[in-house]
């Protein structure tokens, strides 16, 4: 979540903005300086927003657009091709992503599923408890195309100042796409700015409207798609770096071995004496080998989707783990038979050699340490002894996942994967050296990203309005 002490700045900040050029604007004695010095100095302020624009970049703009005049005609001429297919593009994606915003608007309402499905799982591990309500999405990863970024939630509040510098290199580059065009099509450049509302950066250029209202709609088609198409070839410069980036940081940093922890929220799950921490190398999620980012949400998705997986337990370390308990049904129809305040024991189902479930209240931990996973008896046949597939039983969409982090005891996890997902930040990149920093790819890749997040939604619309209105 987004930290109060944040907020506060933000806030704070710009109160005290907005006062002290209250103030200037009506003393008697500063009123004359102060609004000459905001005019010579291209500033403006208003609540919660602020812009510069200046006319120091003019020449450098009038001198790329004047120079291979035929070059840039091509240029321009591919991006209009390239504008009016991402505008379109762009109206199709959210007209998916509201479609199945709605789908999951409906599946998530009291009507779809049980009343205990918004309720807290309280059973826990002794290394990681985790009071996780229960969501009807079942997947980490939605099939929407669209993504929003909320900081906080899914974009972690440390890695705000890369994101956000990206993304004003992004709105630069796009404007300077638009000034350029303008120029080429003889529309008369007055200048260039950037802005800043609340905390999101962003850049702008001052054209002559009556000389863009009179050239032809082909040329404006050019001028408006120039920005969008300055954002794709940034894109795919970003996304080249990338696919790259391993090969550039391999004499600093190896991969494919696991994923490096980053980061744990404070109000993480992850957190406790045998929970994780920064510098942890996971593994295994489950018996899911992990070697990568990607296959750390693959993982998780596939724990989410899949029924809970079980623990192969000899018949002579059941019966001296169990203990008599009385076993009741949940509001959502599952089994409960341990204390709901224990932090050690789950409770657990398992088929006998009659093939009767039955349940059993066993001290986590000890039940499953060393153990291989099973989906039934069958998965547990050894020649020696008889053995059983006891399996965790949670609430809906509550999993018990074991994270393998040597050299240290395997994390116990108890709750919802999309949790564990958005509290923990991880790396694909390890140093070879301990003298390097574990946050230099992940600043990389943030970055990179926030240059390429932009395309082709957000641009494509910030120019829709211009389109529609020729």
């Amino acid at each position: 979540m987004i930290p109060v002490s944040l907020l506060l700045v933000v806030v704070g900040g710009w109160t005290a903005i907005y006062l002290t050029d209250l103030v200037l604007k009506s003393s008697v004695y500063f009123k004359h300086s102060y609004e000459d010095w905001l005019e010579n100095n291209g500033l403006s302020i208003s609540p919660f927003h602020i812009r510069w624009q200046t006319a120091v970049f003019n020449r450098a703009f009038y001198s790329w657009g004047r120079r291979k005049a035929r070059m840039l005609y091509q240029w321009f001429n591919f991006g209009m091709v390239f504008g009016v297919f991402a505008m379109f593009s762009s109206f199709f994606l959210l007209g998916r992503t509201l479609m199945q915003t709605l789908a999951q608007m409906m599946a998530d309402s009291p009507s779809s599923y049980s009343p205990s499905s918004s309720s807290s799982s309280s059973s826990s591990s002794s290394s990681s408890s985790s009071s996780s309500s229960s969501s009807s999405s079942s997947s980490l990863h939605s099939d929407q195309v669209l993504q929003v970024v909320v900081p906080g939630i899914n974009l972690p509040v440390s890695q705000l100042s890369y994101f956000f510098a990206a993304v004003l290199i992004s709105g630069v580059v796009h404007e300077i796409g638009h000034g350029i065009a303008a120029i080429r099509e003889q529309v008369r450049f007055n200048g260039f700015g950037i802005f800043l509302f609340i905390i999101y950066p962003g850049a702008f250029v001052d054209l002559f409207t009556t000389h863009l209202q009179l050239i032809s709609p082909v040329q404006q088609l050019r001028i408006f798609c120039a920005g969008i198409w300055h954002n794709f070839v940034l894109a795919l410069l970003g996304i080249l770096a990338l696919v790259l980036l391993p090969v550039i940081l391999l004499p600093f940093y190896y991969t494919g071995v696991g994923v490096l922890i980053t980061e744990v929220a404070e109000d993480s799950p992850a957190i406790g004496p045998r929970g994780l921490f920064v510098g942890d190398l996971v593994t295994h999620l489950q018996d899911c080998p992990v070697t990568n980012v990607q296959d750390w949400n693959e993982c998780l998705d596939t724990i989410a989707y899949e029924p809970q997986m079980g623990y192969c337990i000899s018949a002579s370390t059941l019966q001296q783990l169990s203990f008599p308990v009385r076993a009741y049904k949940r509001l959502d129809g599952s089994t409960e038979c341990c204390n709901n305040h224990s932090l050690t024991d789950v409770c657990f189902s398992y088929r006998n050699n009659f093939n009767k479930r039955l349940h059993t209240c066993l001290p986590a931990r000890k039940a499953i340490e060393a153990t291989q996973v099973c989906r039934t008896n069958k998965d547990c046949k050894t020649s020696s002894s008889s053995s059983f597939c006891i399996i965790p039983s949670l609430e809906t969409h509550t999993r018990l996942i074991k994270v393998k982090h040597p050299p240290q005891v395997d994390m116990l996890y108890v709750g919802h994967p999309l949790h564990l997902h958005y509290t923990v930040s991880i790396t694909s990149f390890i140093p070879r050296f301990k003298f390097l920093s574990i946050d230099l790819p992940v600043i990389v890749e943030t970055f990179v990203k926030g240059i390429r997040s932009p395309l082709p939604t957000s641009s494509a619309l910030h120019d829709t309005g211009a389109l529609t209105c020729m």
